[in-house]
Formats: structure tokens, sequence, C-alpha cells
């Protein structure tokens, strides 16, 4: 490995400055086997240490609410192997891809780092204590559980930060999906054939009881039939209308209705069984791309550590833990432990290779994602035109399209022809952005219920009317701008907003470690850190909001802000309360 100090790039354009950048070589295959290495060995060590000393699993002999509270729609005791792929495929999406995908603008070293560190210390605690606390709930929601830990007021608080994300989630990911038809034509048909074998699984493992493993391999067979087929006849450019529609609003109309549909099946029926395909489709697109790795043996021509970025919005403390959720920690993850997971969770057990297992598997990807923009896209001089200045590298077509074209290059190391390793590239992305999709419908399902039941609005209690709620909002929100591109206009806030809810899980499980009488330094430490990350990260922006006068933003941000406050206030009182009245039942014994 060699180093060189004080490398400058002159950046084209006017009025453009000097980069410092700091060069270290490294081979992308290198680097990725010692980060795998890091994560097999965290969760043999740190995360049993977790699992096992800080929340006892296994010390109860409770059954879980998959079993006590079946009900075969969204209670399902499910098999550990199924459960994993339904719950990492729904916690991926595109996250772990578009953000590591531009956190490189920084270096590939801050972006490893976090990733790494993120995961292990942060990322995996923070999903499997969510999914183990649900799972002692009654597989509540984190608002619910939020109610019974801290408070009520701090339960309506949480959900009002949920509901905000889950919108944004939903409206931006039809909208991912919907340009990714159009940018990659050839992943439209394996895309929905993926619908009927996997129900056609769901079917014969349940209803007819026939073993999963087989039946798997003959479903990602066929998968990778459809992608081959999709390669070969529908590899033509996309029409601009399609049925007297503008593509993007066709695609956007028909995810809208199958998000809608998907969500209100019995998840067994088709949310399961696609999950576990696409878990498998998964670990084949990363092993491909690992040989690809090991045949091409790229070096990697990012710079190691780009300290001044052309555009940026603010330097690369806080930014980059904004950036790089997915990958190192989200809180939407927790909204799929509590969500979903815990409600299928066949033994407590379970857990640890579900809740922290999953996310290590993610920080997997996103080493593989930031190796494939850092080492797969060509020489520095084509890396540095793809990372020039923020406006180039912060769009989020432009970086999935950088992860297909990089890793297609790791593919086609291993004699497949650059249109099919592009097809397995974009299914791939487009599967697991259809899993956050019906996913994050589901879980706002159950929170516009929650909050229509406090309201006692009867309408939006029920499945189909609080659905019908999520999606049609959803839309609305999409259509307030040409191109189906409304969620755009909050956009800006989910980074630190997504970012600010792991902060305040993670409060929501000190403060469960604390009425247990368990050491919290393992979930405080983290909590703090991404409070003040993510709380500098929005500061940043309500300031940058209120300078070019966008009061929409700036008036959404206030309020995020000071609901974050406000639930920290009411943890502290939670704690204080708890402590406080231990205290006096020892004085009064």
């Amino acid at each position: 490995m060699k180093s060189s100090r004080g490398v400058l790039a002159k950046q084209s354009g006017d009025g453009r400055k000097f980069l410092k950048e700091r060069r270290v070589f490294m081979n992308a295959l290198v680097l990725a086997i010692l980060c795998y290495a890091a994560f097999v060995l965290a969760y043999n060590t740190y995360g049993k240490f977790v699992g096992h000393k800080l929340f006892e699993l296994g010390t109860s002999k409770k059954a879980t609410p998959a079993h006590t509270m079946e009900d075969g729609v969204d209670y399902v005791p499910t098999k550990k192997s199924i459960l994993f792929g339904h719950h990492y495929t729904s916690i991926a999406g595109t996250g772990p891809i578009v953000g590591p995908a531009i956190g490189v603008i920084w270096g590939w070293v801050p972006a490893v780092i976090w990733v790494v560190l993120g995961s292990i210390f942060m990322g995996a605690v923070h999903d499997f204590g969510s999914l183990v606390i649900s799972e002692r709930n009654e597989g509540k929601s984190m608002g619910e559980v939020t109610k019974d830990i801290v408070g009520p007021t701090s339960k309506n608080l949480f959900l009002a930060v949920i509901f905000f994300l889950l919108l944004i989630v939903i409206a931006i990911f039809a909208m991912i999906i919907g340009k990714l038809f159009i940018m990659y034509p050839a992943a439209v048909f394996p895309v929905w054939m993926e619908i009927p074998i996997a129900m056609a699984l769901g079917y014969l493992v349940y209803k007819k009881g026939k073993k999963v493993g087989p039946l798997s391999i003959v479903a990602i067979i066929l998968m990778y039939v459809t992608i081959w087929m999709g390669a070969r006849f529908f590899n033509g450019a996309s029409p601009e209308t399609i049925m007297g529609m503008p593509a993007i609003m066709f695609w956007l109309s028909v995810l809208f209705v199958y998000a809608f549909i998907a969500s209100v099946m019995p998840v067994q029926r088709l949310l399961q069984p696609r999950d576990y395909m696409n878990s498998h489709e998964l670990l084949i697109a990363m092993g491909l791309l690992i040989l690809g790795l090991v045949f091409v043996r790229p070096e990697i021509v990012a710079p190691a550590v780009r300290t001044n970025v052309p555009g940026a919005p603010g330097s690369m403390v806080p930014l980059l833990f904004i950036t790089i959720a997915c990958g190192a920690i989200s809180g939407f993850h927790s909204l799929v432990s509590s969500g979903t997971s815990s409600k299928q969770l066949d033994k407590e057990e379970d857990a640890m290779f579900i809740g922290y297992g999953s996310m290590l598997l993610e920080g997997a990807l996103a080493i593989l994602v930031i190796v494939a923009c850092t080492a797969g896209l060509g020489d520095s001089a084509a890396w540095t035109a793809r990372y020039a200045d923020w406006a180039s590298a912060s769009g989020l077509g432009a970086k999935l399209g950088a992860f297909i074209d990089g890793g297609a290059s790791f593919l086609t190391g291993l004699g497949l022809s650059v249109a099919f390793a592009r097809t397995i590239l974009a299914v791939f992305v487009v599967s697991f952005a259809a899993t956050t999709l019906d996913t994050a419908t589901r879980i706002q399902r159950y929170v516009v219920a929650e909050i229509a039941t406090d309201m006692k609005i009867k309408p939006l209690q029920g499945k189909y009317g609080a659905t019908a709620f999520a999606v049609l909002s959803a839309l609305a929100l999409a259509m307030a701008r040409d191109g189906g591109a409304g969620a755009m206009i909050l956009w800006p806030l989910f980074g630190a907003s997504n970012q600010l809810l792991a902060a305040l899980s993670l409060m929501v499980i000190t403060v469960y470690l604390a009425k247990r009488d368990k050491p919290v330094i393992y979930t405080g430490i983290p909590m703090v850190f991404m409070m003040v990350m993510t709380g500098w990260g929005m500061i940043n922006n309500l300031i940058a909001y209120y300078n070019s006068a966008n009061y929409l933003l700036l008036i959404i941000g206030v309020i995020i802000l000071v609901l974050e406050v406000w639930m920290i206030i009411e943890s502290y009182k939670a704690v204080k309360y708890y402590r406080d009245n231990k205290v006096t039942k020892k004085q009064e014994a």
C-alpha cells in the first residue's frame, strides 16, 4: 500500500478552487475482505454480548406475539430463514446503495469507517433492540412501545415523526422505481414476474406443506430466466407514453395500486415469499460482484479523503453521517423491526440473527456499493467526472446508475454481456426498492390506524381505510410536482429526519434498559452521537432554508426539531421518575 499527501486535484469550471485530496492506493478485493472479516467477528463477539448479556435472549419461556396473537394476516409465526429474508430486504431497499454512492464524494476511507463501525456498534444494536422490545410488547410499533416505556405524550410525538417519514419514503420510492423502469426497461418484465413466482412459492409452502428449500431453488432459477429474457427481448428504448399517459405517471399509478394490494394481503402470501426470493437474489448478486472482484482485482481510483467538495451544503462532518444512513444506521429500520418483523418472530432467540445479522449484511452490501463506485467506474478521471461537485453526485438516479454501471464492470469480467450484467443489477435494485415501498405502506397502515384509534376516526381504523389513506396521501405528495417528483420537495428534510428517528429509537431502547437495571452505555453513546450529528445537520439545514427563503422546509424542520427536543425531555423525566422511585423503595425497605 502506498500513500501520498498533499495531492492537489484541479476541478474544471470557472471559480472552482483546488481541492485537497489524500490518495491511498488500495485493492478493492482486499478492502472488501477486511470489512467482511470485521462483520463476521463482530456478530460472534459484540453481537452475542448485546443479545445475551444486555437483552438476555432466551431467558423467557413466553411465546412470541406471532403465536399468542396469530391472525393469519400480520401475526404469523415464520421460520427464521424466511423472516430473515423478509426483514433484510425490507430494511435494505435502495438506501444502502444511494447513501454510500453519494457519501464516497468525501473519499472512500470516511465512508468505509462509518459503514463498518456504524453497522456494528450503532445500526445493528438499534435494529436488534427495536425488534426485541417490540416483541416483548405484543409486537407493538415503536410509537406504541414509546407510550408504554416513556409516556403517552411521547407516543403521539413519535407517531407524528414516523408518519412524516413514511409519507416521504412511499412517495420517493415509487418515483425511484418508476424512473428505474424508464432507465432500464429490461428490468420491467422480470420485476413483475417476481409476483406470480413468489405467490406460487407461498402457496406451495403454506398451503401444501412443501419444503421451502428445494422450491426456493426452483423459484430463483425461474427468476433469473426472466432476467435473461428481459435482457434479451425487452432491452429497447423506453416509451415516452404508456396507455396515453406519460411513462412516469403510468408507473406511479400502477405502483400505488400494487402497494395498496400488497399491504392488505396476508403477509405470507406475497411479502414473505417474495422477500425470501429477493434475499437469495441479493446473495447471488453479491456473490457475482465478489467473484468479479476476484477476477478483475481493480484498484480504488477515488481519493481516500476529500476535504472540500464544491457546492456541498456543509462540511463532511456532520453531512457524512446523514448522507449514509442505511448501511450504517437508519431510523426506518426501527419501523420495520417493530412494524412487521416482531409480529412474525417464531422464537425470541431468532431476533439475534434477524435483527443484528441483517444490519451487518446490509453493511456488507454498502461496502460493495462503495467499492463499485470507487473502483468500478474506470480511472480517476472517470471517477472525478461523476463526482466533480455536489450537484453531480447527489442525484438519486445518477447514483443508482453509478452503482449499476460500476458493478456491471465487475460482472463483465466474468464473461457476462453488458446488457445482462446491467439487467441483473437493475432488477436487484428495483426489487429491493419495491420491497421497501410495500413494507413502508404496510407500516404506514399501522401508524394511520393507531392515530385514527386515538382520535376516534372510525373509517381509518380498519386496514382498508388506513391503507387507502396511506396510499392516497403519498400519491398526492408525488403529484405535487411534475414528473411525480413531489416528494423531492420534502426530500432535503428526509436524511436528517430519518437519522433523528434513529436517535429517538435508541433513546427509547436506552430508557428500556435503564428500567431493567441494565448498562445503558452501549445504547446511550450511539444515541448521543446520533442526536449531536443529526441535530447539528438539521440546524445547518434550517439556517440554509432561512437564508434561501424556503419557508415550507423551514417550518417543517423546526417542527421536527421541536418534537425531538420534546421527546428528549419526556424520556429524561421517565428515567428520573424511575430512578427516584427506585431510591425511595430502597429507603423504605
